[in-house]
């Protein structure tokens, strides 16, 4: 593939809106659970989640109707995917379809990661919109 033909300047249509510039710490930050915290970034059609696991921290095996990519940043995480159990560590990638049934856990170290959703998980969306709701702060 030519490079040029990928990187092109040609558009078919018009943004459907601007572009924006972000930085992580200025993200509002969603607390799932005691030491488990996301800062969800959205996009028009994706969601993107910085997500902190402190040690011995829980996600619950659970299913949703949203695909979703882990990417994990740093540390280690063990990773329950409908039965394949595994650690995780930097550079590793989880992909799961609609309604696999996923879950894990830190253990003595925590992990960073980066969750990508598409569509958006509308459970996520909720919280967002409920701490919007309680807090004068306006999110990124």
């Amino acid at each position: 593939m030519e490079a040029s033909k990928y990187f092109s300047t040609q558009s078919a249509q018009q943004p459907t809106e601007a572009g924006r510039f972000l930085n992580i710490d200025g993200v509002a930050r969603v607390h799932m659970s005691e030491g488990l915290e996301f800062r969800p970034i959205l996009g028009q059609g994706m969601l993107f989640s910085f997500v902190s696991f402190a040690p011995h921290v829980e996600a619950p095996r659970h299913t949703h109707s949203e695909e979703q990519v882990v990417i994990v940043l740093a540390g280690e995480i063990e990773f329950d995917l409908d039965g394949d159990v595994r650690i995780l560590r930097e550079g590793d990638v989880v992909v799961i379809p609609p309604w696999v049934p996923h879950g894990a856990h830190t253990r003595e170290s925590g992990c960073r990661e980066l969750d990508v959703f598409c569509p958006p998980r509308r459970a996520l969306l909720d919280l967002l919109a409920a701490a919007d709701t309680a807090s004068p702060k306006s999110r990124s």
